[in-house]
């Protein structure tokens, strides 16, 4: 079944470089990015915007390029749809923003939480020539522990390896 992404939009745009310049043109090439991830990965998506000092009176919703795109109501932060959303979709949603409230709330919810760093590498690799993955694969280094702890030297630790498992999805 696959699983449904809540993003943070501003949060990952902050990740790409900022919200300077024109915000409206990162805005659309996220979008663009998005969408496209979509369709290679299968996963529905929403991407949830700011409106709370400028927006509507209403929380609005549209369907862009297969995406969900909301923009919070004036007076609202994309934070409480964002809680909204994961409540409501509960374990079956992975939420993506670097807030630590948002994610705390949405594992306490059940949901997978992704930093906007790590859903942006993926975004990133998702896009990749199939060698170039492949090269990146190669390039990782294997872990070094503390000497004096047990066990096998080259285990994740048991936190890492379930973040791991949880990442394989996308």
């Amino acid at each position: 079944m696959p699983i449904h992404l809540i993003i943070d939009g501003y949060n990952l745009l902050g990740v790409r470089g900022g919200l300077r310049g024109d915000v409206e043109a990162k805005r659309e090439a996220l979008i663009r990015d998005l969408a496209g991830y979509r369709q290679r990965k299968g996963h529905p998506v929403t991407v949830v915007f700011d409106g709370w000092r400028s927006g509507h009176p209403v929380e609005r919703a549209e369907w862009r390029e297969g995406l969900e795109v909301v923009y919070s109501r004036q007076g609202e932060t994309a934070d409480t749809v964002i809680k909204r959303l994961a409540e409501r979709y509960g374990s079956d949603c992975a939420v993506v923003s670097s807030d630590h409230e948002i994610g705390n709330f949405a594992r306490a919810h059940g949901s997978t939480v992704l930093t906007s760093g790590e859903f942006e590498t993926r975004l990133q690799v998702s896009g990749a020539r199939p060698a170039a993955r492949k090269q990146e694969a190669e390039d990782d280094e294997p872990v070094r522990r503390d000497p004096k702890k047990k066990g096998n030297p080259r285990k994740l630790p048991k936190a890492l390896r379930q973040k791991a498992r949880q990442l394989k999805r996308f």
